[in-house]
């Protein structure tokens, strides 16, 4: 459940969070944090040693008619939301959260949102654009954090509704 008062101590709340849940399955040792940003997908592919496409990135978008809600899109590190698409397959338009809704809405600061441990009210989908690769990159919950997941764990681990097809390459 989202606690406002451990969300105003910020990013570091953000990733002990996410240790915790991840600890609470036997993967936290799996999570690696960098001296350096990894918080876009390019510094995170530095950080990772990997091709940018193989970073899951964690889009935040406004829930249509929820004030505390908020859905999340991972998609691969190449790719961006088609407005099209996502209105096909959502029913409205595309609106992502401002800088002030995604740490109150999330949990997580901006370059380390995440699919994990996110508050109640968070839907989290999977983009097609990453059922090219065998294991991906996402956040885990601050600006300088990343773990190594396979797809069938990413969808298990981030409570994914499902896999949808909103994305397109960047141009």
């Amino acid at each position: 459940m989202y606690d406002a008062d451990e969300n105003r101590c910020g990013v570091a709340m953000s990733i002990e969070k996410v240790k915790s849940y991840f600890k609470g399955l036997g993967l936290a040792d799996k999570i690696m944090e960098f001296d350096a940003s990894s918080a876009t997908v390019e510094l995170a592919a530095l950080a990772v040693g990997v091709e940018p496409a193989r970073i899951a990135k964690t889009l935040s978008f406004k829930e249509q008619g929820e004030d505390d809600g908020c859905l999340l899109i991972v998609a691969a590190g190449d790719v961006k939301v088609d407005n099209a698409k996502f209105k096909h397959n959502f029913g409205f338009k595309a609106k992502m959260l401002t800088p002030d809704e995604v740490g109150r809405l999330t949990g997580h600061q901006i370059g380390g949102v995440c699919p994990f441990a996110n508050p109640e009210g968070t839907s989290v989908f999977l983009d097609e654009s990453l059922k090219r690769f065998g294991t991906v990159f996402p956040a885990c919950g601050s600006a300088n954090s990343a773990i190594e997941l396979g797809l069938d764990d990413l969808f298990k681990y981030s409570g994914a509704k499902g896999w949808i097809d909103v994305c397109k390459p960047k141009e």
